[in-house]
């Protein structure tokens, strides 16, 4: 089966190691570009392709600033991504206590 194009959703577009940690890095504050290249220690039109894919599918949100163009995440873009992935915490979370009960099942029989 032919994989999607990065830029044709966010499931894609996350799925590059280098954009997740722009992410990481825009989560809390918005950031310019150079900072972003600073941070992540790329050259800038590796930065920009990355912005660009990410901007693509809405996960981040560009302004001007003068010269500069300003990134930040777009929560309501990240929402399909938590939500997926919070089905996969509930999965392991029921596994570790079934683990959990198992192993205080075992060591209750043995005292």
């Amino acid at each position: 089966m032919a994989r999607s194009a990065a830029n044709s959703d966010a499931f894609n577009a996350v799925a590059e190691p280098r954009r997740r940690e722009i992410l990481n890095y825009l989560v809390m504050q918005e950031r310019s570009v150079s900072e972003i290249v600073e941070a992540m220690e790329l050259e800038q039109p590796s930065i920009s392709k990355h912005l660009k894919v990410l901007k693509g599918v809405g996960l981040v949100a560009a302004r001007r600033d003068g010269r500069q163009m300003l990134y930040k995440v777009n929560p309501m873009a990240i929402r399909p991504l938590h939500d997926w992935t919070s089905t996969f915490e509930r999965l392991w979370k029921d596994q570790l206590l079934r683990i959990k009960q198992r192993a205080e099942g075992n060591n209750a029989t043995k005292e």
